[in-house]
């Protein structure tokens, strides 16, 4: 047996521990009469052929280690399919590539751009099975990605860093926490870390809003405030605009990023010191958490069912706290956003929280 193995998109913790989930299970099965391939930075390392046999012993202390041993990177979507000038599509080097490997799987881990050529590959005979990792938890048909509890505990712990200086200098923090099109990381870690402000892409903020939350805190003698802003917040006159006026819009925005521009408007409206702190990169580095860790090898170990049952074209999936399989044709192209009346998003107003709005 003949399985190759991906890993695709923005890197995150767990990648490795993952990886080493679906090896361990497999070579606990079948022993010698499979061969893992490890296909270097994804979908690039498939399309080019570029991939090699690994070792039991490869798989060995990597649970702890962050980033993924494999390499990754972006292909969008939108380019598998289109002709380049005298050659294949992409879609057509990959397909090549499985045909001439004889793959008997391929294991591929990643988001939503991922999983989207994933069932692409599905659609066309290729045994897929696929892992959810991002750390925007925004992947559907999973309650959670792996990834995601750890960048969680980097927010967090920035946000509380951030309250001590915060309040001895009687400023306002804005902390932006990254997340383009969904609140996920940004809300969880914002209730977990006590901000006073969570701004997320679901709920187009107000300016004027949020600074009378940080004024009325003011007024009750609340020396700081710390405000959770998502890198994908989105104001009220933004959410109004064509697609085609709000990429014109941010285009021409004269701030390096969403926090910037909020900071500027807050500034003109309290009068008060504000300061902009983006951890950014930082949350998607290091070692995976102990609860990444489980959930890695629970995915794993899931994955390397599926393959000895023969279930391609699924997802592996936390559903109820079980692991469940998903088709891919269910998840390609669907993006899990936070629910604006979710259960989440009222406990954080009934605990007095501005939410932007």
């Amino acid at each position: 047996m003949k399985i190759g193995m991906l890993t695709s998109g923005g890197d995150c913790q767990g990648l490795n521990a993952a990886l080493r989930g679906v090896a361990k299970a497999l070579y606990q099965e079948f022993g010698t009469a499979v061969t893992i391939y490890g296909i270097r930075d994804g979908y690039r390392g498939l399309i080019e052929g570029d991939y090699h046999p690994m070792e039991p012993q490869d798989f060995s202390d990597i649970l702890t280690r962050g980033g993924t041993i494999l390499g990754t990177s972006r292909q969008p979507f939108k380019t598998m399919q289109q002709a380049e000038e005298n050659e294949a599509t992409k879609l057509e080097k990959m397909l090549d590539t499985c045909r001439r490997a004889r793959f008997d799987c391929l294991v591929i881990l990643g988001g939503n751009g991922t999983h989207k050529t994933a069932n692409l590959l599905s659609e066309h005979g290729i045994p897929v099975v696929t892992l959810p990792k991002t750390i925007d938890n925004d992947l559907w048909g999973t309650q959670v990605t792996f990834g995601f509890q750890s960048a969680m505990n980097i927010a967090v712990e920035v946000i509380d860093s951030i309250h001590s200086t915060a309040f001895s200098h009687s400023r306002v923090f804005i902390v932006e926490i990254m997340g383009h099109k969904a609140g996920w990381l940004t809300l969880h870690a914002g209730i977990a870390s006590g901000a006073d402000v969570i701004v997320i892409p679901e709920i187009p903020y107000d300016a004027r809003a949020i600074a009378a939350a940080i004024q009325q805190r003011a007024r009750g003698g609340k020396r700081f405030s710390i405000v959770a802003v998502a890198e994908g917040a989105i104001s009220r006159e933004e959410a109004a605009m064509s697609k085609k006026d709000f990429k014109a819009a941010r285009a021409a925005m004269p701030y390096p990023s969403i926090s910037y521009r909020l900071a500027d408007e807050l500034q003109k409206i309290t009068s008060q010191e504000i300061r902009v702190t983006i951890p950014g990169h930082f949350q998607r580095g290091g070692a995976p958490c102990a609860a990444d860790r489980l959930l890695c090898t629970r995915l794993g170990v899931a994955a390397a069912e599926l393959i000895r049952e023969g279930k391609f074209g699924n997802m592996v999936a936390v559903q109820n706290d079980r692991i469940v399989p998903v088709p891919l044709k269910e998840v390609a192209g669907r993006l899990k956003t936070v629910p604006v009346d979710g259960e989440l998003v009222r406990a954080a107003r009934e605990l007095g929280l501005c939410m932007g709005d």
